[in-house]
């Protein structure tokens, strides 16, 4: 009888541990999904600062943080003009979603932002040499794990998309301007950095696309855009 009591008594306390973990996990996700939403709109305010400090909040190492590092790094590229630190979060993106949406151009920028921070040691600068030679050998040999990973299959696109997307690019040709299909987590100003090397751009890409883009602050992932020739 006592033996009983006791095998009721473990699974009722091990029922109640798995209870309280599962609630704690809901609570965390709750947690940082709010304080992602909150960032975004202190960004969208301007208060740059503030809105890092809410992504930062949010970080909890796992791989659905990948995205919140990739806010960060542009902010710290775009907004703060702090290499250093945008290098650091594309960074962190690569290591937790190596084959994520935002991959390749996180690579580019990352190239971008080495040249940057390499031209600002040839002078008046708080970071040393030694820790800017520590950041690229990192930086070398995150390129080197993710590019021995496997490649992210494309999907296959259907025969009216492929139709469209045939016509728009006999447009580019005598436009000189290019098409680019939007994927998940892209804002215009994400893309204008894609094709200028700068986010300042991006009126011009939403003027040339306003048949097409019904939310300028929400874009539609597989819309085909038209992106201007850059001269």
């Amino acid at each position: 009888m006592r033996a009983d009591n006791l095998r009721f008594h473990i699974f009722t306390a091990s029922l109640s541990i798995l209870v309280l973990v599962s609630g704690c996990d809901r609570m965390v996700t709750s947690r940082n999904t709010r304080l992602v939403k909150e960032a975004d709109w202190k960004a969208a305010q301007g208060d740059y600062l503030w809105a890092i400090n809410l992504y930062e909040a949010a970080l909890d190492g796992t791989p659905q943080s990948a995205e919140v590092h990739f806010k960060l790094a542009l902010l710290y590229d775009d907004k703060m003009n702090d290499p250093l630190h945008a290098l650091h979060h594309f960074k962190r993106y690569l290591v937790l979603d190596p084959n994520g949406s935002h991959a390749v151009e996180v690579k580019d920028f990352m190239k971008r932002d080495e040249v940057a921070l390499g031209t600002s040691l040839s002078g008046d600068s708080v970071v040393t040499r030694a820790e800017a030679a520590r950041l690229r050998n990192e930086n070398l040999n995150l390129h080197r794990q993710i590019d021995a990973g496997p490649a992210k299959p494309r999907p296959a696109a259907d025969k009216s998309s492929s139709r469209h997307g045939d016509k728009e690019k006999a447009e580019s040709k005598k436009t000189g301007s290019h098409t680019y299909t939007v994927k998940e987590g892209d804002t215009l100003t994400s893309i204008s950095r894609r094709f200028y090397k700068t986010s300042k751009r991006w009126r011009e890409i939403r003027d040339a696309n306003e048949k097409k883009i019904d939310d300028p602050e929400n874009l539609k992932a597989g819309l085909t855009l038209t992106i201007p020739a850059n001269d």
